[in-house]
């Protein structure tokens, strides 16, 4: 076959395709005089469904994302429905549908199963974006896997229709109820709208693809090795997503004059002014610097003994005895492991007024004054390194310890037939070994700075040390929940946010540039 019989009358399988666009000129310059039209049909068709599937795709993750977001809740019927209530939140929890419909459940104004509806169309539309995304998961595979997984996303976006509908109807018969005006009705007009939208669109490009992915049932269903390694990740991705970036959405406080109870949607939107407050206002400015003060040298004091996990994981190392070392390993690490309640415990038994210390010396030493280490604020730095120390030495080595098992043994050999000794060996290979792990975790550390937490310094904390123990997790704990400055401490937290992802450039920076190597 020549170019020439392309056309529609010189080939009869060809006759009325010229009509149809399908294949432009451009897409005909990459094709052979020699080859066969139908396998061109068939990559155009194949592009074609390609393309729906991906917007398939697409949608599948946008929905998936929309669940999270009260704002687009096409449940929420009734405004003494919490407005932070969530498709997936509605879909899975009846009582919190129903925590302020307690007297006009008891009253008789609206019924169990009114209720019941909104969850059960809320849980369609659920199952049927759980199974458009599986649908999309599946189209990852060849030809035979796609139109299996294509059946899918249809079946979802029924099921979708379905629970729009369910509330669509529930909408409708609510204000026929004697009480109906009791029950603040509303109609989520814009969060239907949307779901039904993109109920429709993915039932559109389903059945798209249906039509246009070849049939050969000749093929078995497979997969390419990155797409299977992709979808294994993916559960992880989307725990990330979920946990680490959603709450992110909380931010949108800082922009509001929130106040604890109150609906954001019935705030005034201030902008910035928070923002500017943080700065402007002469006390919050002077907390501000106090705690990140006291953040910035305790994390400080444990970065420059971030070496020590390394000295007692070679020191364990270097045991004789296999069961001694077991024996001492899980000891130092328990205490990881304890509440940091529990931890103020024992210090309350040990360095209080009433412990063991000032007993001692009372009762054994004669002394009739009484000194509360434990509520001083003199040197309590050192004594919240100490701590913190003594919690998390053992844990922290176990990193280091595997790092040592992991170094070839017949370097060990090879020096000691050189000559070396205990101590050189140590030196000279076992210290080298363990570096890049070590800078990896001291970089580590450096971009987490700010973020040393709160435990600790919160069960610790009492008022003749809160101005030197205060850290910025504290603050912004203090802040906003003790306070009430919801918005202040929102803003906080953003700039501690945007600080901790700069200082983890600067440690990828500062990697790149001594080991050659990033940490992202």
């Amino acid at each position: 076959m020549n170019a020439g019989r392309l056309s529609a009358n010189a080939h009869p399988s060809t006759r009325g395709w010229s009509k149809q666009k399908s294949v432009t000129k451009k897409e005909m310059r990459g094709y052979h005089a020699g080859d066969d039209f139908s396998q061109i049909r068939r990559t155009c068709v194949r592009e074609k469904t390609n393309w729906a599937l991906i917007i398939i795709r697409i949608l599948t993750a946008f929905a998936g994302l929309m669940i999270f977001f009260p704002e687009v809740n096409p449940g929420r019927l009734m405004s003494d429905i919490n407005a932070n209530t969530s498709l997936f939140t509605a879909a899975i929890s009846y009582s919190t549908l129903t925590d302020s419909f307690a007297r006009p459940l008891r009253m008789g104004w609206v019924q169990p199963w009114h209720f019941y509806l909104i969850m059960g169309g809320c849980a369609l539309l659920m199952l049927g974006i759980i199974l458009s995304a599986v649908g999309a998961c599946m189209s990852l595979g060849n030809h035979r896997m796609k139109r299996a997984a294509v059946k899918l996303p249809l079946i979802g976006s029924v099921l979708m229709l379905g629970g729009i509908g369910t509330l669509v109807y529930l909408n409708s018969i609510l204000p026929a109820l004697e009480k109906a005006d009791r029950l603040k009705l509303m109609t989520p007009t814009g969060a239907i709208a949307f779901w039904a939208v993109l109920g429709g669109l993915l039932l559109v490009f389903s059945i798209v693809s249906m039509v246009t992915i070849p049939k050969n049932m000749e093929e078995k269903m497979e997969m390419e090795e990155k797409y299977r390694l992709f979808l294994m990740f993916l559960p992880v991705l989307i725990l990330t997503v979920i946990f680490c970036y959603l709450p992110l959405y909380g931010w949108r406080y800082a922009f509001f004059d929130y106040k604890v109870g109150d609906a954001l949607s019935s705030e005034n939107f201030v902008g910035l002014k928070w923002f500017s407050y943080l700065f402007s206002n002469g006390a919050t400015r002077n907390d501000l610097v106090r705690v990140l003060r006291n953040t910035l040298i305790m994390s400080g004091l444990g970065i420059a003994t971030s070496w020590l996990p390394i000295a007692f994981a070679v020191l364990l190392a270097e045991l004789r005895s296999t069961k001694f070392q077991r024996v001492v390993q899980t000891l130092t690490t328990i205490p990881n492991f304890i509440s940091w309640v529990l931890v103020y415990a024992i210090a309350f038994a040990i360095f209080s007024t009433d412990g063991f210390i000032n007993s001692f010396l009372r009762n054994v030493m004669g002394q009739t004054a009484t000194t509360d280490y434990l509520a001083s604020a003199d040197f309590i730095w050192l004594k919240m390194l100490l701590w913190g120390t003594w919690k998390g030495l053992g844990w922290s080595a176990i990193v280091y310890i595997a790092g040592i098992a992991g170094i070839d043994q017949q370097l060990y050999e090879a020096a000691k037939v050189d000559g070396a000794n205990r101590f050189q060996c140590i030196r000279h290979i076992t210290i080298p070994g363990l570096m890049p792990t070590y800078m990896v975790m001291l970089l580590m550390a450096i971009a987490g700075m700010l973020s040393n937490g709160m435990e600790q310094y919160l069960v610790f904390e009492n008022p003749q040390n809160s101005a030197t123990i205060e850290v910025l997790d504290l603050y912004v704990y203090h802040s906003g929940i003790k306070s009430g400055l919801i918005p202040l401490s929102t803003v906080v937290g953003v700039f501690k946010s945007l600080i901790g992802v700069l200082l983890l450039f600067g440690a990828n920076g500062i990697s790149k540039g001594v080991r050659g190597e990033s940490i992202i």
